[in-house]
């Protein structure tokens, strides 16, 4: 198995379903009381790529992506239609020293975010500022890490603008694909599911 840096069909991707699950274990108590536990860091996506299909010539790129990824065996890159960029986020401060730092986005306020590893950046699009001064990097797009030739100084905040791709693959090795019309095919459920890192 392995990791295949190329993107599902955009056009297909951008009329798909999908978004975040977490997993939450819930008991509730003979008291009625409830007592949480969230087993997951991080949220993991689901998409169904079956919604982006709107002809025949759709489905036929689908089935060679499939096949070329053997199913559930390689992953590959997803672009997320409704997230799949960050605007000015925080992802670190200087302290003189350092000179690599994690792409990160930011959700929610300053009550309790959450901050998503961005780990497949696409590596043109990534700007960053240090002290709100745009700063050149090199962006490993295999890991989302950018590294300064020099480190920051102590105390300069440091934001990054960039697009990005979610790592997935095929949650099934079977696809069920049927021909509607002359020129139009479906496929109700292509399951896709991000890989964690």
């Amino acid at each position: 198995m392995s990791f295949h840096p190329i993107r599902f069909p955009l056009d297909i991707a951008l009329a798909s379903r999908g978004g975040p699950e977490r997993a939450t274990d819930v008991v509730t108590l003979a008291s009625g009381r409830e007592e949480r536990n969230s087993r997951w860091v991080h949220a993991r996506r689901r998409y169904n790529a079956g919604y982006g299909i709107k002809s025949r010539a759709d489905m036929a790129a689908v089935l060679a992506f499939f096949e070329e990824r053997r199913g559930r065996f390689h992953s590959f890159l997803w672009r997320d239609g409704l997230d799949h960029a960050g605007v000015d986020e925080p992802i670190g401060s200087g302290d003189g020293v350092r000179t690599t730092f994690q792409l990160v986005k930011r959700y929610g306020a300053d009550f309790d975010p959450y901050l998503r590893p961005i780990t497949k950046p696409v590596a043109d699009s990534v700007v960053v500022k240090v002290g709100g001064v745009v700063t050149a990097v090199t962006t490993d797009p295999s890991t989302g890490i950018v590294t300064f030739a020099a480190p920051p100084a102590e105390g300069a905040a440091i934001t990054a603008s960039f697009s990005f791709d979610v790592p997935v693959r095929f949650d099934t090795d079977r696809l069920d694909i049927e021909l509607t019309s002359f020129d139009a095919a479906e496929a109700p459920s292509i399951p896709l599911i991000e890989v964690r890192e």
